[in-house]
């Protein structure tokens, strides 16, 4: 069998270990959240940035195109 104190300090330093870990998990999922809060605002302010170009071009009426570069 094994000695009594042994088994008690490997059950202590799993839990030690499983509280760092959970720590660990904690921080990694809080830094997730923010991450995707940063997305989402960059999304929003995109789409109203696309929004903003296309009542410029449609503003600006029909583009007519752009004769070609001379050629030397």
């Amino acid at each position: 069998m094994t000695d009594p104190d042994a088994a008690n300090a490997r059950i202590e330093a799993l839990e030690v270990r499983v509280a760092y870990q959970d720590q660990v998990i904690e921080d990694l999922n809080q830094t997730v959240i923010a991450q995707w809060k940063q997305i989402d605002a960059l999304r929003r302010q995109l789409n109203e940035v696309l929004d903003r170009v296309e009542e410029v071009e449609d503003s600006t009426g029909p583009r007519s195109p752009e004769p070609p570069p001379p050629h030397y």
